[in-house]
């Protein structure tokens, strides 16, 4: 069964963005994200729990403006785009003989 994943942007008293992480099955245990690199890390250890199947349901407090949405966009796309250029790089230079 996978397991869900709420993450809720969120705006610090700075104006700066942050993502709060939690398993809703767990919801007591809560992961703070400063950057999309550390949300992806934090995400892929929980979801370790459920052997990598999950679903992340995402949400934005009131006071996150349509900027802020659209820079974790921007960041989100960034990063994948980079992990997909390492993969496929990889599996470039795999030795077929190995």
């Amino acid at each position: 069964m996978p397991g869900l994943i709420a993450s809720t942007i969120k705006t610090n008293p700075m104006g700066r963005w942050y993502i709060e992480i939690s398993d809703t099955s767990k919801p007591e245990k809560v992961e703070i994200c400063l950057d999309i690199v550390e949300y992806e890390e934090k995400i892929a250890a929980m979801g370790k729990e459920y052997n990598g199947k999950i679903e992340v349901v995402w949400s934005a407090d009131a006071d996150v403006t349509p900027a802020q949405i659209h820079e974790i966009r921007q960041q989100i796309m960034v990063y994948e785009a980079e992990q997909e250029a390492i993969d496929n790089s990889f599996a470039d230079n795999k030795d077929p003989l190995i």
